[in-house]
């Protein structure tokens, strides 16, 4: 029975009265239906350019029969691995293996090799040896280059050549796509298709690269891959070159040289989407959800975060250094209209498992919904300034009207009872708009007890290389939140996201850390590692130890031990941490605290214990441990606290 999915088998397609599909889209995730995934978006919209799509999930990469189940396409192979980087995907920051995969039938891990896109290109070139293959998805598009892979702690090539690909389509790719299947279509050899805004190609034409690369078309020649590989300083000075050029109306087109002449070519990005091309692709007959033959497995976990969840905009100006979405989607923020979202939203209300509660409106920022200033869509954004660091720029029209009558808007909706926004805020944004409006309407209509923001830190040593704004910023914005919950007679909290072992954070900024949730008096849940993911700032800081920004050398903490320590001096207050906290202090020179004051981050070991076991009881410590769970021991007639009591005490 046709389900309305796209085809996964031959009896699919023979009931679509399909002989041959025009593109066969292999993915490393399970075949989900839904705006949120990649592989539905590209394979929509070529459905809706006339093409013809089906979708191999999660091929069996030992087995070469696997990718042949729907029979050679009549255009090419799409490749992606699926929504996240597959490293990512497998691997903690301590390389440890993930036990779970949120995006395959009943969360089983293992049904994706390592290195996906580069595996999946090389099981279709073994069988198909001329079939245009082309590959995308976050992971070909942050590897598209020359980059540092953290897992093998090596510098790798371009993706492009290691999976045989023919070319990429980086970026969010919905005109690049499809350009590409409209030149396959009109009979231009893949080989030829060079011209396209949001690819890369490799090529050995040098008579061609030469004239690729001449003043009026103003390609720039990157270090050579050679050359980085033997210093990478270069690369660091590589990547700042591509960085200043990932904007799509002032980003030009870059060459990379590899060995035995071979050539990589990044064209420029793609251009934005209008809002009407943003409606065009969220419009689309999506089934969202799961395909049906994954429901003996439970589903596919992945779909809870999304099911009642809206997308609004996409793009980022935040400009965080350890984010790669400027290289991914952009800084200019692309929006959808309101009529558009509450479409969508009403879609939402009909489903049967809908209790009346929108999970999110928002995208990489929630509170992003027009471009930093006017001149973007014209000029794009400035190549040597970030829109909002170190401090906001005076262009910047700090503005939330529009999103506060989008979500007035939702509220209204029947059946809806509470629109909550979970995306990340933007909390120095929110600070530069002097109108109080959404940030008193957030507090009082749109979250859900607490609201997570994303200092990731309070040394402005370490902020300034985060690429995130000075801490008074954050300080203020945790103050004024205080008063309009207060003012609203609520007792909503903050959960901040932190981060250990950033570049730039030694010892002595883990420590000031911890000295200041100790006058927080909160202890983190969770704490994030910097986990160095290809395409970043950070990434090539660590790598290199240059920030790439400045030329400047940068401390880089790479061994595990100290990691750990950095890591357990946030979560200080953790019985199991205590050793290592320590050691920590002891080698930063701060036995100053370790003592019974109250500015005192542990105990000293017990008198007479000769022990490794760690003081169980805290006197001054009132919350609960993330890690285990337990509760500390309290002083009599103290009031329990909890670890909701975030930001609380000042």
């Amino acid at each position: 029975m046709n389900s309305g999915f796209l085809p996964i088998s031959k009896q699919d397609m023979k009931e679509r009265n399909i002989d041959q599909l025009d593109f066969v889209y292999i993915t490393g995730d399970a075949y989900v239906d839904h705006p949120s995934f990649g592989h539905a978006i590209i394979s929509r919209v070529l459905e809706a350019h006339g093409y013809t799509v089906g979708i191999i999930s999660q091929p069996d990469w030992k087995d070469d029969e696997s990718i042949t189940i729907l029979d050679k396409p009549r255009l090419g192979f799409l490749i992606s691995a699926g929504n996240m980087d597959s490293m990512v995907n497998h691997y903690y920051v301590s390389k440890k293996k993930r036990t779970t995969d949120a995006y395959t039938p009943g969360g089983e891990m293992g049904k994706r090799p390592d290195y996906a896109t580069i595996v999946y290109g090389n099981l279709i070139r073994r069988t198909y040896k001329d079939v245009p293959i082309i590959i995308g998805g976050i992971e070909a598009s942050l590897r598209r280059m020359a980059h540092y892979d953290y897992w093998s702690d090596s510098f790798k090539r371009s993706i492009l050549l290691d999976s045989q690909a023919d070319i990429i389509s980086y970026g969010m790719g919905e005109r690049s796509i499809v350009e590409i299947a409209d030149a396959l279509n009109s009979g231009i050899s893949i080989k030829d298709i060079t011209y396209i805004d949001g690819t890369v190609f490799k090529t050995k034409d040098v008579e061609f690269l030469t004239s690729y690369d001449d003043e009026s078309l103003n390609a720039i020649r990157l270090p050579s891959y050679t050359d980085m590989k033997e210093n990478p300083a270069l690369y660091a000075d590589s990547f700042q070159i591509q960085y200043q050029n990932t904007d799509a109306f002032t980003g030009k087109a870059m060459i990379e040289e590899y060995p035995n002449h071979i050539y990589v070519v990044q064209n420029p990005p793609s251009k934005p989407l209008s809002t009407e091309e943003m409606d065009d692709v969220y419009a689309l007959p999506y089934m969202r959800t799961y395909h049906p033959s994954y429901e003996e497995k439970g589903g596919v976990p992945a779909i809870a975060e999304i099911k009642f969840s809206l997308i609004s905009n996409r793009g980022c100006f935040g400009g965080c250094n350890f984010c790669a979405l400027t290289f991914h989607q952009g800084r200019i923020i692309q929006v959808r209209s309101h009529e558009s979202i509450l479409e969508e939203a009403k879609l939402l209300t009909e489903d049967k498992d809908f209790k009346g509660y929108i999970h999110d409106v928002g995208g990489p920022t929630a509170n992003f919904r027009q471009p930093a200033c006017e001149k973007q869509l014209k000029c794009g954004v400035c190549k040597n300034r970030q829109c909002l660091f170190p401090t906001p720029c005076k262009n910047m029209i700090a503005d939330h009207s529009d999103y506060v009558s989008l979500l007035r808007k939702l509220r209204e909706l029947p059946k809806v009872k509470k629109v909550f926004v979970r995306s990340g805020i933007r909390f120095d944004y929110l600070l530069a708009d002097k109108d109080d409006t959404f940030f008193r309407e957030l507090v009082e209509h749109h979250i859900s007890g607490q609201l997570k923001v994303a200092p990731e830190h309070i040394s402005d040593a370490v902020l300034s290389k985060m690429g995130k704004p000075e801490n008074k910023v954050y300080e203020k914005f945790t103050q004024k939140y205080k008063r309009l919950n207060e003012k609203a007679g609520k007792n909503q909290f903050l959960v901040p996201y932190l981060m250990s072992s950033h570049p730039g954070s030694t010892l002595k900024e883990a420590i000031e850390l911890a000295e200041y949730l100790r006058d927080l008096g909160y202890m983190p849940e969770q704490v994030q590692d910097f986990y160095p993911t290809p395409s970043t700032v950070s990434t090539v800081m660590y790598y290199t130890g240059i920030d790439p920004r400045t030329k400047e050398k940068v401390y880089i903490c790479k061994n595990p031990h100290e990691k750990a320590m950095q890591r357990a001096l946030i979560q200080y207050r953790n019985p199991k941490n205590y050793d290592l906290v320590l050691e920590a202090l002891t080698k930063a020179g701060r036995t100053d605290l370790i003592g019974f004051d109250k500015k005192c981050l542990i105990r000293p070991r017990k008198m007479g214990n000769t022990g490794n076991a760690p003081i169980k009881k805290y006197s001054d410590t009132n919350k609960k441990y993330s890690d285990t769970n337990k509760k500390s021991d309290k002083p009599a007639k103290t009031k329990k606290k909890t670890i909701r009591n975030v930001h609380k005490k000042k």
